[in-house]
């Protein structure tokens, strides 16, 4: 088994080595003076500051993806020359960041400049989407009722993500659902940055909602929850392989039906309704990597719980810098992106 773990315990963070190869690379340009053929090398072998995929990763790409590091490193520059051209537009340019867009949609960049676009502009025009930041408590808080778990390891090295939502979990007096999925954005922004799984291979959710009670399901309006769809579908870089209901309640079904009118065909396509039934789950997700509670051998509840309270921690300077991107819509050249957010995006469908 591929324990895939993102970092191991006592290394810098991705993020860090990042900055490290960068800072090396102007040192390494100085040092060289004026040696045109030595800078050259330099420069092309750190053009692109992009983590290699792990082989069985790099085939998933090749195969699905289209591949090839020429591709990838003209795409990030393509992207980059881009934002530089949207004077609404205060979007992020790490190569590591933009490499996410381009995976995620599949080299199709004309998608992703529209999910970049719209990734940033939903932080002005649905800011509900965002309310918990990383430096409040109640993002601490909400990590500690093991409501949303990014699990670590996959079965095989080239799997995606196993994402475990446990909306039980949380007292609808105290939190909301908007907030718990705030709080997962956070996650999905480390993972951009260092889980090559869920980018290249994408994600797999697990939606269990034992406990739940009716103000669950109505806390959030039709609106917040048409534009939290939106934002998941059309936004992020990910590719949703699958949705998996567990522990299903007898009201379910009437709310979801309404939830299914926001979704693309492709989304719907790959949604499984388990009920109660946990041995029709491990059918689909090993349990291997399943936490304990939920029959399987991997991490605990209390591990996951851990190992992301860290992680989070481990990013608050990438979180700070993150609070200035966004959006200006009164600066677009075009229509505002909340009088268009509806209809702009509706044709994305990323397999």
């Amino acid at each position: 088994m591929n324990n895939s773990i993102f970092y191991e315990p006592g290394l810098q963070s991705p993020e860090e080595c990042v900055r490290i190869i960068a800072d090396l690379r102007n040192i390494v340009l100085v040092a060289v003076g004026k040696s045109k053929i030595v800078r050259r090398y330099i420069i092309r072998f750190y053009k692109m500051l992009v983590r290699p995929l792990t082989p069985a990763l790099a085939e998933k790409a090749r195969i699905e993806l289209n591949e090839d590091p020429k591709r990838l490193e003209e795409g990030i520059r393509h992207l980059k020359q881009w934002i530089l051209k949207q004077p609404h537009l205060r979007a992020r340019t790490d190569d590591q960041w933009l490499a996410a867009f381009v995976r995620g949609c599949k080299y199709r960049l004309d998608q992703s400049k529209s999910k970049l676009d719209l990734y940033f502009s939903m932080r002005s025009t649905a800011p509900y989407l965002y309310s918990v930041k990383y430096f409040e408590p109640k993002a601490m808080d909400i990590l500690n009722l093991g409501a949303i778990l990014l699990l670590r390891k996959t079965k095989k090295p080239d799997d995606p993500r196993v994402i475990l939502l446990r909306v039980g979990q949380y007292d609808t007096n105290e939190y909301t659902f908007l907030e718990l999925m705030s709080v997962l954005t956070l996650q999905e922004q480390i993972c951009f940055m260092e889980d090559d799984n869920l980018v290249v291979a994408g994600t797999v959710n697990v939606v269990d909602l034992a406990g739940t009670k009716l103000g669950h399901y109505t806390q959030t309006s039709i609106k917040q929850l048409k534009n939290l769809i939106t934002a998941n579908q059309e936004a992020v870089p990910i590719r949703i392989r699958a949705v998996h209901f567990l522990n299903t309640p007898p009201f379910f079904e009437t709310f979801f039906s309404i939830a299914k009118r926001f979704l693309n065909e492709k989304t719907k396509k790959r949604i499984m309704i388990h009920g109660k039934n946990i041995e029709s789950l491990h059918e689909h997700v090993s349990k291997d990597i399943l936490p304990k509670e939920y029959g399987g051998t991997g991490d605990s509840i209390e591990e996951c719980i851990d190992y992301w309270k860290t992680k989070m921690r481990d990013y608050s300077s990438f979180f700070e810098d993150d609070l200035k991107y966004g959006s200006d819509e009164s600066k677009r050249n075009k229509i505002p992106r909340s009088t268009t957010i509806d209809k702009t995006f509706r044709g994305l469908e990323i397999d």
